[in-house]
């Protein structure tokens, strides 16, 4: 499963402001609703849930949230990069300002586990966080990781 085949152009969002955590994944279910046809207050919901569990902070200021959401037949992610890192209770301990989220059908078997692993290391790359810290534009985002092969796994 390719990032490409999961994200869409039309669901990113560069540079956003928020002042939370929740605030921050408010945005991912707002651009998510527009985007995919669905309720923003589900995927907020399920999102929130997922966090209850423990942080999906995963470190050098990035956060791959993820939730079972009502309404989709297939995997689906947002990504949304935040003007000012907001606290995330990562595992580092420090902000995040990049956000990839990915949505699974609620019948979602464990590919939404594979997808969650590639996206993290794909997002564990330097240079790449760089880069998408410095991209101003949806599409900017979209071929930086729709065109990025996440280093293998050892």
């Amino acid at each position: 499963m390719e990032i490409g085949d999961l994200l869409d152009r039309r669901a990113v969002t560069p540079k956003a402001s928020a002042a939370s955590k929740r605030q921050a994944l408010a945005l991912v279910a707002e651009t998510a609703a527009r985007r995919f046809d669905l309720d923003a207050g589900d995927i907020l919901e399920a999102l929130l849930a997922r966090e209850q569990l423990g942080s999906t902070g995963v470190g050098s200021g990035v956060a791959v949230p993820h939730a079972r959401t009502p309404g989709l037949d297939r995997m689906r992610a947002v990504f949304v990069g935040l003007e000012a890192p907001v606290d995330y209770g990562s595992v580092d301990g420090q902000p995040v300002d990049l956000l990839f989220a990915l949505l699974a059908p609620e019948s979602a078997g464990p590919e939404h586990l594979q997808a969650f692993a590639r996206v993290a290391r794909l997002l564990r790359q330097s240079k790449l966080r760089l880069q998408l810290r410095q991209a101003r534009t949806p599409d900017a985002i979209y071929a930086l990781l729709a065109q990025t092969a996440p280093p293998s796994a050892a």
